[in-house]
C-alpha cells in the first residue's frame, strides 16, 4: 500500500513537472516569436534609416554657373545687374534642367520642395534712376504669372540674387503647367547675394567681377512636417 501511494505521488509530480515544462516551452516559443517580430521591426527601421541617410547624402544639388554654356555653346550668363533670362539659359532650363528635375522627382518622391538660390559676385549693384522696389512689388511679381520680372528694381546684390532666382522659378512654373514630370514640385526663390563662395564658406570682401561666383544653385528639400 505504501509503495502504491509513493508511486501515485511520483506520477502526480511527474505530470506536474511535464505540465510546467510545457508551459515554460510555450512561454519560450512566445518569447522567440516576439523576438523575431522585434528583430524584423528593427531590421525594417534600420533599412529605412539607411535609405534616408543615402538620400540625404545623395539628393542632387544642381549648379548653373554664370560662366557655363549650353550644349550648343550659348552663354548662360545674366547681363550685368539684370535678371532677364538669356536665351541660352532659357533653353538650358527647358531641356537640361527639366530633365534633371524629372529624374530626381522620380528618385526622391519625398523631396517636393525645390529651392532656387541666387548667388552674385561682390560688384556693387546700384539702382539706376530709382531705388529698390522689392518691398512694394516682390509679392505681386512672384504670384502673378503674367508679371514681368523686369518690373523689379534691385538695390543690392541680395536683391539681384533674389530676382534672378525668381526669374528661374517663374520659368520652371511656366513649364510645369504643361509637364507632368514636374507635377507636385514646389519652387521657392532665395538669395545669398555675394555672401557665399561655391565651397559654402563666407566670401571675402571683393568688389571685382568674378563669373565663378555668379551662379544659380538648386537644392532639393524634403516636404517639411508641421509641428503643432
Amino acid at each position: 500500500m505504501f509503495l502504491q501511494t509513493t508511486s501515485n505521488q511520483a506520477k502526480a509530480q511527474l505530470t506536474q513537472s511535464e505540465e510546467a515544462t510545457k508551459q515554460l516551452q510555450s512561454r519560450i516559443n512566445g518569447l522567440e516569436n516576439n523576438n523575431k517580430d522585434l528583430r524584423s521591426q528593427l531590421d525594417q527601421k534600420t533599412n529605412e534609416a539607411k535609405e534616408m541617410q543615402r538620400k540625404l547624402k545623395s539628393a542632387p544639388v544642381i549648379l548653373i554657373k554664370d560662366s557655363d554654356t549650353d550644349s550648343k555653346g550659348r552663354s548662360l550668363r545674366f547681363e550685368t545687374g539684370k535678371a532677364d533670362l538669356p536665351e541660352g539659359l532659357k533653353l538650358f532650363i527647358e531641356n537640361d534642367l527639366v530633365t534633371k528635375l524629372e529624374k530626381a522627382a522620380k528618385e526622391y518622391p519625398e523631396y517636393q520642395f525645390i529651392d532656387v538660390i541666387g548667388h552674385t559676385d561682390g560688384q556693387e549693384t546700384i539702382a539706376q534712376g530709382n531705388p529698390s522696389n522689392l518691398d512694394t512689388n516682390l509679392e505681386g511679381v512672384a504670384t502673378n504669372k503674367d508679371s514681368n520680372i523686369n518690373t523689379l528694381q534691385p538695390g543690392s546684390n541680395k536683391d539681384l540674387g533674389l530676382i534672378r532666382a525668381l526669374a528661374v522659378v517663374k520659368k520652371l512654373q511656366e513649364i510645369q503647367v504643361k509637364n507632368d514630370g514636374l507635377k507636385g514640385l514646389k519652387f521657392r526663390a532665395y538669395s545669398a547675394g555675394q555672401l557665399l563662395l561655391s565651397s559654402g564658406e563666407y566670401a571675402p570682401s571683393d568688389r571685382t567681377s568674378n563669373p565663378a561666383r555668379r551662379r544659380i544653385e538648386i537644392r532639393f528639400s524634403p516636404t517639411p512636417k508641421q509641428v503643432p
